[in-house]
């Protein structure tokens, strides 16, 4: 049976959909092909780096992907995880089921200090939302 494929988008693909994809391979154990990109992509914030890793989870080798690198790709699930990517993500073809989990922009905080807490939350969120979504699916979430 092929492995589920998901695709992550948010703006940039700097911080979001990057924590989101790492979070999601790392919950998932390998079970889940997954990828991230971004309708404006830029860089890999290195907060995000640095938040993931925080959780042994390395994303330092990822880089920023727009979404036109898979149009035609197949898809299970789509999920955009800022309010921006999910304005233009009925245009993404294909039949993939499409979820949005609205997240704030971690790297839109002004304070160094708050923005890495910012980071850290979202992190956490992400780990909360694919959990259920593992367990939904009869997937189980073999990370700690």
């Amino acid at each position: 049976m092929p492995k589920l494929r998901v695709l992550i988008l948010c703006t940039a693909n700097s911080a979001r959909s990057q924590m989101a994809e790492g979070v999601l391979r790392w919950l998932s154990g390998g079970q889940v092909d997954v990828f991230s990109a971004g309708t404006r992509p830029s860089r890999v914030h290195p907060f995000a780096i640095q938040a993931m890793r925080e959780i042994g989870v390395d994303i330092s080798g990822h880089r920023s992907k727009g979404v036109e690198e898979f149009w035609g790709q197949p898809f299970d699930y789509v999920i955009t995880v800022c309010d921006a990517a999910a304005e233009v993500c009925p245009a993404f073809p294909g039949p993939a089921r499409r979820i949005h989990w609205s997240f704030p922009d971690p790297a839109a905080v002004e304070d160094e200090a708050e923005r890495m807490a910012a980071f850290r939350t979202v992190r956490d969120g992400l780990i909360e939302r694919f959990r259920a979504f593992l367990s939904e699916l009869g997937i189980p979430a073999v990370a700690a």
